[in-house]
C-alpha cells in the first residue's frame, strides 16, 4: 500500500535497502508519477521499479545467481594458471597481484575502497592507475573463466583467483565466500589514485597506506612477504626482476634474500632499485625500509 509522507515507512525501506544491498544494486531514484511508474514497469526485464510511501526505488540486479559452482570456477582458474608463454609460467603471482589491488585501496576510517567497490577497477580512470600497470593481463586472462561461468560477479571472481593462486603455488588453504557485487560503469565509485603503494617510497609512506586499512608494523611486513611471487617489469612499473629465484612458489624466501644477500644500488638509466652481486635477484626501496626500519626490521628477522 501507499503511504504518503510517512517517514518512518521510509525508515524502513532504506533498512531493507541495506539488506538487499549484497544481491540487488539498489538507489532511491525520487517521486514518480503513474505513467513513469508503467514505463519503467514496461522495461523490468532487467529490473523492477516498487513504489512505496509516494518513493520510487529502482532495483537493478548486478548479481544474484545463487547457483555458481565455486568448485567448478575453482578448477577452472586452477586449470589457467600454467602458461609458458607467461613470465616465469604462470599467471599466479599476477592473479595474486590484481586481488591484492582489488582490495587495496580500502579506507577503514570511510569505510570506502577495497572489495566493497565491485571490481571498479574494470573502468578508467582506476585501471589506468600507474600501480595498475600490467593488471589488464589477469583481467583478460580471467575473462576466460568469466565466460564459463557469467553468474559469478567479477569481485568474487578476482578474489577467488587470488585465494586459488596463493593456493597452488604452495600457500595455505585460505578461507573463502562468495556475495561480492559487481558495480557498473556508471555506479563505480570515484577513488582517488594514489591509495595502493608507490614503490619509490619509504617507511612513513608504507605506514601511511597500510595504517589507513588497518594493518599493523607486523601485518606490513607479512603481505610485503607477497613479494616472494612474481617479477617486476619495466613495461608496468618501470622497475625489473624478480625478488627470488623461485617466483611461482609461496615461501618465506622473500624474507631469507633481504636479510642474507648483499644488496647494492642497482646502476641503470631506470628508477632507484637494489640488485644482489649476480645482478639477476632486485629489491625495492619499500624492501630494504623493512631492514632499516627498526620497528619493521624485528618481524622481518
Amino acid at each position: 500500500r501507499r503511504v504518503h509522507g510517512d517517514p518512518s515507512f521510509h525508515c524502513v525501506m532504506l533498512r531493507l535497502a541495506q539488506r538487499l544491498r549484497p544481491f540487488l544494486q539498489i538507489r532511491q531514484v525520487g517521486l514518480i508519477s503513474s505513467a513513469a511508474l508503467r514505463h519503467r514497469m514496461l522495461r523490468a526485464g532487467v529490473g523492477a521499479v516498487a513504489v512505496f510511501g509516494g518513493i520510487a526505488w529502482n532495483f537493478d540486479v548486478i548479481h544474484a545467481d545463487a547457483k555458481v559452482d565455486y568448485s567448478a570456477v575453482r578448477k577452472a582458474i586452477q586449470d589457467i594458471l600454467d602458461d609458458e608463454n607467461h613470465d616465469d609460467g604462470s599467471f599466479g603471482p599476477i592473479f595474486v597481484r590484481l586481488a591484492w589491488h582489488a582490495a587495496g585501496t580500502y579506507d577503514k576510517h570511510t569505510h570506502t575502497g577495497g572489495p566493497g567497490t565491485g571490481a571498479s577497477m574494470r573502468f578508467k580512470p582506476e585501471s589506468a592507475w600507474g600501480a595498475n600497470n600490467g593488471l589488464d593481463q589477469a583481467r583478460a586472462r580471467l575473462e576466460l573463466v568469466k565466460k564459463q561461468y557469467p553468474g559469478i560477479s567479477y569481485a568474487d571472481l578476482w578474489s577467488l583467483a587470488g585465494v586459488v593462486a596463493v593456493e597452488s603455488m604452495g600457500g595455505p588453504v585460505i578461507p573463502w565466500r562468495p556475495g561480492r557485487v559487481d558495480c557498473t560503469e556508471q555506479t563505480a565509485p570515484k577513488l582517488r589514485d594514489g591509495l595502493l603503494p608507490d614503490a619509490t617510497k619509504g617507511a612513513s609512506h608504507l605506514r601511511d597506506i597500510f595504517y589507513r586499512m588497518g594493518f599493523t608494523d607486523q601485518e606490513i611486513v607479512a603481505l610485503s612477504g607477497a613479494h616472494t611471487l612474481g617479477r617486476c617489469h619495466t613495461t608496468s612499473s618501470g622497475f625489473t626482476g624478480p625478488w627470488t629465484n623461485a617466483p611461482t612458489t609461496f615461501s618465506n624466501l622473500y624474507f631469507v634474500e633481504l636479510l642474507n644477500n648483499t644488496w647494492t644500488s642497482k646502476k641503470w638509466s631506470g628508477p632507484h632499485q637494489f640488485e644482489d652481486p649476480t645482478g639477476a635477484l632486485m629489491m625495492l626501496p619499500p624492501d630494504m625500509t623493512l631492514l632499516s626500519d627498526p620497528a619493521f626490521r624485528k618481524y622481518v628477522e
